[in-house]
């Protein structure tokens, strides 16, 4: 995820969350009182005081002595976006949970619409969103009646490690159902 800080009057600062080493990572997990899986999660539902700890712990490389009470933004100042990784999964579950009843076009406005407030990088989650496109020359399966129907065998052994050879019969072989029957030896 990615943490994304404009501070008043100022322009967008980013901070990968995945950036953290461990060391840094328990920093935050100890500032903010939450596991780092419950940071992770707050971090996609824009928990302030998960974005906060992100936010400080990576500033703190380049400023060793911000203290966690100097850096307190304000609570529209920061945001959560995925990063590109992150967002070509949701892109591609998103696809593959679809409707299949859905066009095409129908599935890419409704994923198209959230991109703004869901990427770091829009015009790339458009880019892999584009790429999920199904290949128009390529049509979809008819159902074949035949294919569904399983093959009889004629000369088929009831073992299944058996040498002799299989054959399929058609519905329009000589030797189909239609053909004369044998007569009984019992």
């Amino acid at each position: 995820m990615i943490v994304i800080y404009t501070p008043k009057g100022g322009e967008p600062e980013q901070y990968d969350a995945s950036s953290l080493r461990v060391s840094e990572a328990s920093i935050v997990q100890r500032t903010v009182d939450m596991k780092w899986q419950e940071i992770l999660a707050g971090l996609g539902g824009d928990d302030l005081e998960a974005m906060r700890g992100v936010v400080w712990v990576i500033r703190k490389r380049s400023e060793p002595s911000l203290r966690w009470g100097d850096f307190d933004p304000g609570v529209l100042e920061m945001t959560s976006r995925m990063d590109d990784d992150e967002i070509e999964r949701w892109i591609t579950n998103a696809v593959a949970n679809a409707d299949e009843d859905l066009e095409w076009e129908t599935i890419q406005t409704i994923i198209d619409r959230r991109l703004d407030e869901v990427a770091a990088n829009p015009e790339r989650a458009r880019a892999v969103l584009a790429a999920q496109a199904p290949d128009p020359k390529a049509e979809p399966p008819e159902p074949d009646s035949e294919s569904e129907q399983e093959p009889t065998t004629e000369g088929s052994s009831s073992s299944p490690t058996s040498s002799e050879p299989v054959t399929a019969i058609s519905g329009s072989s000589r030797t189909s159902s239609t053909s004369r029957r044998k007569g009984s030896t019992t």
